[in-house]
């Protein structure tokens, strides 16, 4: 009997760019070759395959080896030792302090965002080994999340922020920092979870975490973890100050810095201190009752875009705050009325379905236009906080103690930015995949670890992933 084929009539599929495997050593699909050949895929019976003996050389982890061979050449096992080695001292000592560390970044790593998650590793035989032999309870782990002070957590934030920095080109043209909040919902009594702004979860206690990342390559470049009741106000700006300053003396004072936020920027002490310290901003106006009346009266308006019925409209507005007359230099605000964004829907014109946003900015010299364009960009920061919090699960907090939970939080975006790193150096295509992706190709992968004549050897399949230079 003959068999009937539905034939294909297109040879290139609009999700081919998502197609990975001639990037992780896999083979493309023949369906084109079965179809020429009239056969259809068939599935094996798998009571035909029989079960061999155990095997307790085989691991489900075997990039750590790759992974902590570049630890070893970034120096990171080192800058741990020099930063936290004097956490846990004595002769009775059996897990210290950087050891620890290494242990989590390893189990995070390896798709265990809880301490709880050591338990299941504890049965990989690489994983264990690169443990030292022995993987600690994890109440102990918790024990020593707990020793984490005010000091050690800036360290922590400083080597996260280190491996960021590390990705960075050498004195770059132009940087975006784009800073924003997220919320973290909490279903226990953890210290500093009490209810605050939460859309999704409305009155549940949670943290409420702030970032800052650079937008060109994707990176934390600052974080701080907060209880739930905190939104963005003065006590933040030196905060947001320490960041910025940092990465100027990192890269340098010819690099142009902007800084991105949304409306809870508008604080006339950020503004101050950023402009100050020489520093480009682009933040959206909070539409108070005076902002929208200097729109209303505002009567040059020019069209910017103008495509079928998509019309959008921008102003350089003629207002100032009062907080803000006693500038010498005025701040330029900027209007952007448009029928096709989303937004704050007023119906400030007559016979006009328009949305209105505004931005201030101390750039006298970009066109008005190009402003809100610019700050379109901050979109970038959105799919970097939900990398964090799918991919290393930012959001699962380990224990009662909020400096035991800061501890974790900073671990994970450290975890993060090895990953990042580690991805430019051993697999560059996939720099920007997401983390579960780079999980699976660079960390997640199957191997032997056998011992033979004194030596270590790890067996693993073939891949076009490739390992850091000696």
């Amino acid at each position: 009997m003959l068999l009937q084929f539905a034939m294909t009539t297109t040879t290139r599929t609009t999700s081919i760019h998502k197609v990975r495997r001639d990037v992780l050593g896999g083979k493309r699909g023949a369906g084109h070759e079965y179809q020429r050949r009239g056969r259809r895929i068939r599935r094996p019976d798998p009571r035909r395959i029989r079960p061999g003996p155990h095997d307790s050389t085989l691991t489900g982890v075997a990039g750590l080896v790759e992974l902590g061979r570049f630890a070893q050449e970034i120096r990171l096992d080192a800058e741990l030792k020099r930063r936290f080695g004097k956490m846990k001292t004595g002769p009775r000592v059996v897990y210290p302090m950087p050891e620890q560390l290494r242990l989590l970044l390893d189990g995070q790593l390896c798709g265990e965002s809880r301490v709880l998650g050591l338990e299941a590793l504890a049965a990989d035989r690489l994983f264990v080994h690169l443990a030292g032999g022995t993987v600690p309870s994890i109440d102990t782990v918790y024990r020593d999340l707990c020793r984490f002070d005010a000091r050690a957590l800036t360290s922590l934030e400083d080597l996260m922020v280190t491996q960021s920095f590390a990705m960075l080109s050498a004195s770059p043209e132009h940087l975006h920092v784009d800073i924003d909040t997220t919320v973290e919902p909490l279903f226990g009594r953890q210290q500093g979870a009490l209810p605050g702004p939460n859309p999704r979860y409305h009155g549940r206690p949670s943290y409420h975490p702030l970032l800052a990342t650079v937008a060109e390559v994707g990176v934390c470049v600052g974080a701080k973890l907060r209880p739930g009741d905190c939104s963005f106000g003065t006590d933040d700006v030196p905060t947001i100050l320490r960041w910025i300053m940092r990465l100027r003396r990192h890269v340098g004072a010819k690099t142009l810095l902007t800084v991105r936020m949304d409306s809870a920027g508008d604080c006339s002490e950020l503004l101050e201190a950023l402009e100050a310290r020489s520093v480009r901003y682009v933040i959206k106006l909070k539409a108070t009752e005076d902002l929208l009346g200097a729109a209303l009266m505002c009567t040059s308006w020019r069209v910017t875009q103008l495509e079928g019925d998509a019309v959008e409209r921008v102003a350089v507005l003629d207002f100032q705050r009062s907080e803000w007359r006693h500038r010498q230099v005025p701040l330029r605000v900027i209007a952007l009325r448009s029928t096709q964004r989303g937004g704050q829907q007023l119906r400030l014109w007559e016979d006009c379905d328009d949305s209105v946003q505004f931005y201030v900015t101390n750039d006298w010299q970009a066109e008005p236009e190009s402003i809100p364009r610019e700050y379109d960009g901050r979109a970038e920061i959105e799919p970097i906080i939900d990398d964090l919090k799918h991919g290393v699960r930012i959001g699962n907090v380990p224990s009662h103690d909020f400096n035991a939970n800061h501890a974790m939080f900073l671990s994970k975006l450290l975890a993060h930015n090895l990953l990042r790193r580690f991805a430019g150096a051993t697999l560059p295509r996939a720099f920007y995949w997401r983390t579960p992706w780079l999980l699976r190709a660079l960390i997640c992968r199957p191997g032997r670890l056998i011992r033979s004549g004194r030596c270590w050897t790890l067996r693993t399949p073939p891949t076009l992933v490739r390992p850091p230079r000696e």
